[in-house]
C-alpha cells in the first residue's frame, strides 16, 4: 500500500502524520519505507536529526537528477537511495533542499511518472510506502499522487481548510482521471483537534453529514509532539503511554482495518 498525504495548506501536520503512521507500521512489523518530497525535509530530520538529514547521500534529488541525465549503463536502482533509519524496519528516502532547483527542469520534460516506476521495483521489498508532499500542488506532490494507491488528507479544523477540502479533492479527482485511475481518497484525518471548543466539533460534524470520509480518531494538540521532533524521534518510541500517541494508534488502526 502507498500512502500519500497531501494538503496544498502548510502546517497542518503532513509529516508528523506521516511519520508516525510509518514509525508505527515499522513497529508493527511491516517493512516500511517513508519518501520525503518536500524540500523542508522536515520527514528526514524528523527520522534522522537535523545534521544527519543534512548531509546524508544520495537522496531525492540525487534520484531525480539522474532522470534528467539518463544513462543505461549508470543509472543506480531506486534502492541506492534509500537510507535506514534508526528504527527497525523503517527506512527512508531524504529530501534535500536542491530538490527546489530542479523543480522546472523535470516538469518542463514530462518526468512526472519517474517516481511511480521506481517504486514499482519496490513492491516485493516493502510492505507500506507513505509518501509526505510539499504544501504545494506541484511536480513532486503530482508525483507523488501518481504514484500512491490512496491519499490521506489532513484537516486542522478552522473555516479557511474548509473551503481548501473542495478544491483538494478536484485535483485529486483530476489526477484519477488523467493519470493514476486507482487512487482513492482515503479519508480525512482531523489534526489539532480541540474537544472542549465549539467550533472545531461543529466543522468536523459538517464535514461528515457532507459525506466526507472523516476518520474517527481526532488528533489533539499535543506538546509532546514537539517534544518528539526536537528528539527525532516518533511518538511510538519516544513515549508509547502518552495520549497523542494512544491516538496514533487508533488512526493506524482505522486505517488497517478499512484494507
Amino acid at each position: 500500500m502507498r500512502r500519500v498525504i497531501f494538503n496544498k495548506k502548510g502546517g497542518v501536520g503532513k509529516s508528523t502524520i506521516a511519520c508516525n503512521l510509518a514509525a508505527i507500521s515499522a513497529m508493527k512489523g511491516r517493512r516500511t519505507l517513508l519518501i520525503d518530497l518536500d524540500p523542508q525535509c522536515n520527514s528526514s530530520q524528523y527520522l534522522l536529526g537535523v545534521e544527519t538529514a543534512a548531509t546524508i547521500r544520495p537522496h531525492l534529488a540525487d534520484f531525480f537528477e539522474q532522470t534528467l541525465n539518463f544513462s543505461f549503463y549508470h543509472n543506480k536502482p531506486i534502492t541506492a537511495f534509500i537510507h535506514d533509519t534508526p528504527f527497525a524496519r523503517l527506512h527512508l528516502l531524504p529530501s534535500a533542499t536542491s530538490l527546489d532547483s530542479l523543480h522546472s527542469k523535470l516538469e518542463s520534460r514530462y518526468k512526472l511518472f519517474k517516481l511511480r516506476e521506481a517504486l514499482n521495483q519496490l513492491d516485493s521489498q516493502f510492505d507500506a510506502i507513505y509518501l509526505d508532499t510539499p504544501p504545494a500542488l506541484n511536480f513532486f506532490t503530482l508525483s507523488a499522487l501518481v504514484a500512491a494507491d490512496s491519499c490521506l488528507i489532513p484537516f486542522d479544523c478552522d473555516d479557511f481548510s474548509r473551503q481548501a477540502l473542495y478544491a483538494l479533492y478536484d485535483s485529486v479527482a483530476e489526477i484519477q482521471r488523467d493519470h493514476n485511475d486507482k487512487l482513492k481518497i482515503e479519508g480525512i484525518v482531523v489534526n489539532q483537534f480541540q474537544s472542549n471548543a465549539r467550533l472545531p466539533k461543529q466543522l468536523v460534524q459538517e464535514l461528515i453529514d457532507e459525506g466526507l470520509p472523516v476518520f474517527k480518531t481526532r488528533l489533539e494538540h499535543s506538546v509532546k509532539v514537539r517534544e518528539s521532533h526536537q528528539a527525532s524521534t516518533p511518538l511510538i518510541y519516544h513515549d508509547r503511554s502518552h495520549k497523542i500517541t494512544q491516538r496514533f494508534l487508533e488512526l493506524y488502526g482505522e486505517l488497517e482495518k478499512e484494507n
